[in-house]
């Protein structure tokens, strides 16, 4: 490798800039919502608010992607391209992830027959169990 292809490594450009971009659209929207696996277990109990949250996510990832577009005029296009890319596939993962759910016969892997929570009782023996087992 030439010394002048290292350099060009280093300064990035649009393949890097396009998967930063993507990167934080991905991070925004993990760090809003739990996971599309999550959102197909649980589709007939929490699907709306689910959703809800895919979107804030997908718009806060936007705000980000067009704050960094305008800061980077040189790679704006790789920016943008990244962000809508990483948007449209998460938002498709979340919504057949939504229906897929909801046609499931499958039990979800919540109890919402206790106020909403899991079973506490056997959050608390399984919380009890492991620090005994820490102690011995």
């Amino acid at each position: 490798m030439a010394m002048n292809e290292l350099g060009n490594i280093t300064k990035g450009g649009n393949g890097v800039a396009f998967l930063v971009s993507a990167g934080i659209v991905y991070e925004i929207v993990a760090a809003c919502c739990s996971s599309p696996q999550t959102t197909e277990l649980n589709a007939k109990q929490r699907a709306e608010t689910l959703m809800k949250w895919v979107k804030i996510g997908l718009g806060q990832g936007a705000l980000f992607v067009g704050a960094a577009a305008i800061m980077d005029k040189q790679h704006r296009t790789a920016i943008v391209a990244g962000g809508i890319t990483a948007g449209a596939i998460m938002y498709a993962s979340y919504a057949h992830a939504k229906q897929a759910g909801l046609a499931s016969s499958e039990p979800g892997t919540e109890n919402w027959e206790t106020n909403n929570t899991l079973d506490q009782a056997a959050i608390g023996g399984t919380a009890a169990a492991l620090v005994s087992s820490a102690i011995a």
